[in-house]
């Protein structure tokens, strides 16, 4: 409803996060936005503190027509602290799920962070996810949970979490898609792996496929990008190392501009994730015109054509690294035009938005109880 007062919680501001709270404030600038944001770092601290952080907010005590939080934020704790909030319509958006989230060997062992978004999805009156496997993931993930705790469980916590549940992906910007997509050279295809640097993509998958691919003799170029750390798993360098002859472009491009640029150059766009709850890096590709090549697992069976996923083996890297060179030696046999997710257009998306904030503003909390 234009005019409509809504405040935005962001928990743990990641890059991925922030682009999403900015595009929906300016794909719906007619809605007055107030947006609180906490840093992307100590993640244990904030998913637990960010309620405390914010006790003193004077935002928090001001009246809203709508309040939407990310899945980092405790909304039920929020609520509780600032009673007022649960008179007021609230909409959990879930990047992510901890149920799903891979834990890496450096962590401890909690189930804090599953609570809180159990908690915060029980407390929500309208839970979005930004893909299916999302939702589907984490609605596994909560019966799991529950499964093994040893009494006193409410039955229906899952149907009814999945009675209030919307899918509504992150928007892909409508200037990356490309009406007339370049040619791609199939004889020698630049191939574009676009994602974190961190393990839970599959950069060693990534090293394995490219030793195929060269064992084989298959021709290609290749351009590594992506947000990187201090500290990156070994196969990035074991990567350069090896194939230093055939990269195109290495490591984190600072200019958006240089990035969209390499969007349109590369050829296949590919993926090796062992976790990716949307997959924006792909849809950005796939819109400015690359051929997707990405494993049969996860948000990827949404809006990669069949013919363009490899096998999934997620337990055997060396079985998938050749079912991976596999495909790809087909699609440069097949050449496939390009596959543009025109449903993940932010113009198509913003009034799935616009259309559920109505609603939501529009019901308040008479009709909206879990």
């Amino acid at each position: 409803m234009t005019g409509s007062r809504i405040l935005l919680l962001s928990g743990y501001d990641a890059t991925s996060h922030k682009r999403w709270r900015d595009q929906l404030t300016a794909l719906l600038a007619d809605y007055h936005w107030q947006i609180l944001a906490l840093p992307p770092r100590f993640f244990r601290w904030r998913i637990r503190g960010n309620p405390l952080s914010w006790l003193h907010e004077p935002s928090l005590q001001e009246q809203w027509d709508l309040v939407i939080a990310t899945s980092m934020v405790d909304l039920a704790t929020l609520r509780g602290v600032h009673p007022h909030l649960a008179r007021t319509p609230c909409l959990l958006y879930m990047h992510e799920n901890q149920f799903a989230f891979p834990v890496s060997g450096k962590q401890n062992a909690s189930v804090d962070p599953q609570m809180v978004n159990l908690y915060s999805a029980i407390s929500a009156d309208c839970v979005v996810f930004n893909s299916v496997w999302n939702r589907d993931s984490f609605l596994s993930g909560v019966g799991s949970f529950l499964d093994m705790m040893p009494d006193a469980v409410p039955d229906g916590v899952v149907e009814g979490l999945r009675a209030k549940s919307r899918v509504i992906p992150v928007p892909i910007e409508d200037r990356l898609f490309v009406d007339s997509p370049g040619a791609v050279d199939w004889a020698r295809p630049h191939l574009l792996w676009n994602h974190r640097w961190e393990y839970d993509k599959g950069p060693d998958r990534l090293l394995k496929l490219l030793q195929v691919l060269d064992g084989r003799s298959v021709p290609f170029r290749l351009s590594v990008v992506g947000e990187s750390f201090r500290s990156h798993p070994p196969a990035f360098g074991q990567i350069r190392e090896a194939f230093g002859d055939r990269i195109e472009q290495w490591g984190f491009l600072e200019s958006r501009a240089d990035y969209d640029q390499l969007l349109h150059q590369a050829d296949i766009v590919v993926s090796t994730a062992l976790h990716d709850f949307q997959g924006l890096s792909m849809l950005e590709a796939m819109a400015s015109g690359c051929v997707p090549l990405a494993p049969d697992r996860l948000a990827y069976r949404e809006y990669v054509p069949e013919s363009c996923r490899y096998e999934s083996r997620t337990r055997d890297a060396d079985a998938e690294a050749e079912a991976a060179a596999g495909r790809l030696e087909w699609l440069m046999r097949q050449q496939p035009a390009a596959c543009p997710p025109d449903a993940w257009r932010a113009s198509v998306l913003a009034e799935n938005y616009r259309s559920l904030f109505d609603d939501l503003i529009g019901a308040g909390t008479q009709e909206l109880t879990f």
